[in-house]
């Protein structure tokens, strides 16, 4: 299969959705993309529904009562396809019309938002699945090339100085307040972009998890474009 992410240690790729749910992560590998490239036309899809917010969920009755072209059908089909798969799965897939999400600049030495760096936590067993059919797409990067925030002498000193608290519960405090999950890239650090159509698994940060969660990223949109992606 020839395709951009193939040579890439961090990326498993695949040709079907029973192999990218049932692939198991290993070494460096943290990340599985099922690779496609999609017919359809999903700009007529975006071009039709309706932002409530700067988030809003779409179902599929919202898909189906669109009046698309064939082109425009194709896409419809693929997404409801993919959010079928997913729910036979077990997961809780929603797809979103994004315009952007919100952002965090309450402090200007470290960001808690979506556009950070970071790893997804879960308490339980869990992957991230995403795809953008629409839009500027997400980023990963390897774990080699990014390093944990809280560990870089500066912004440790900076959160030590707005913890109020015994010096045995600041770790607690780093993680309540989810700043352990954000990194910084490396000077030389090259992300990936994972592209329009693919699906994609990302490990997430949890009890069970056998390899490092996959650090990634939303992209900035591009201007005057809406997002149309699925996640879960």
């Amino acid at each position: 299969m020839s395709n951009t992410f193939s040579d890439n240690s961090q990326i498993g790729v695949v040709s079907t959705f029973a192999e990218l749910v049932h692939t198991d992560f290993k070494g460096e590998m943290n990340a599985l993309c099922w690779y496609r490239n999609l017919d359809g036309d999903f700009n007529e899809i975006v071009a039709q529904l309706h932002l409530k917010e700067n988030i809003t969920e779409v179902y599929p009755e919202d898909l189906q009562a669109l009046q698309l072209s064939e082109k425009g059908n194709i896409a419809r089909e693929i997404i409801l396809n993919d959010l079928q798969l997913l729910t036979d799965f077990g997961a809780l897939p929603s797809l979103n019309l994004l315009k952007c999400y919100e952002r965090d600049d309450e402090f200007d030495f470290i960001s808690t938002d979506v556009y950070s760096f970071h790893v997804d936590r879960s308490p339980i067993a869990t992957d991230t699945f995403l795809c953008t059919y629409h839009g500027a797409s997400s980023d990963i990067i390897s774990n080699s090339q990014a390093e944990q925030k809280i560990q870089i002498p500066e912004i440790r000193a900076k959160l030590k100085e707005l913890y109020d608290g015994p010096e045995e519960e600041f770790e607690n405090f780093l993680k309540e307040n989810y700043f352990d999950l954000h990194y910084q890239l490396h000077p030389d650090a090259e992300p990936v972009n994972l592209g329009l159509g693919h699906l994609w698994r990302l490990a997430v940060d949890h009890p069970k998890q056998q390899v490092q969660p996959c650090i990634h990223r939303a992209p900035i949109e591009n201007e005057g474009q809406y997002r149309l992606l699925l996640i879960c």
